[in-house]
């Protein structure tokens, strides 16, 4: 039987991290349990409502975010509060599939651009890795607001 998983961040500040991974991936932030979000609705206000509702105190409403894929496909993201500083290389990262079927110039061409919006977000570029014929065709590794790489592939 097969399982499915989420992928879990340390953030100093999970509700941005979140918001970050949202717009990368066009995912969305799911609402509160026991809520029903009309259309159109923010579900981070609706946490914020719901949060106060159930007595949590302003200062812990940080302490924890996720995202989802709309279409139930992708693994969810559960970023959670934590106050240590990132201080070495991740052993696991995510590969964002930015270009796939395409190769050569044209691949990086389309990393590239995918590269722009993400710096745009609060990404930053930590370097390029040109294609290599036959195992690698090429990608970019970046980092979250918050340092954790990943890899534009």
């Amino acid at each position: 039987m097969s399982r499915h998983i989420q992928v879990t961040f340390d953030a100093h500040d999970p509700r941005a991290l979140s918001s970050f991974w949202r717009e990368v991936l066009g995912y969305v932030h799911p609402g509160p349990p026991g809520v029903d979000l009309p259309e159109g609705a923010d579900p981070l206000a609706a946490w914020d409502d719901f949060l106060a509702r159930i007595g949590v105190a302003h200062e812990q409403r940080n302490m924890r975010s996720a995202v989802e894929d709309p279409h139930g496909h992708g693994p969810r993201l559960f970023f959670q509060q934590a106050p240590e500083d990132k201080v070495v290389k991740n052993r696991v990262h995510l590969d964002v599939r930015a270009a796939p079927g395409l190769r050569g110039a044209e691949r990086m061409a389309a990393l590239e651009v995918e590269c722009d919006r993400l710096v745009a977000l609060g990404a930053k570029r930590l370097r390029r890795y040109e294609p290599a014929p036959p195992l690698s065709a090429g990608s970019i590794v970046m980092a979250d607001p918050e340092g954790n790489e990943f890899c534009l592939d």
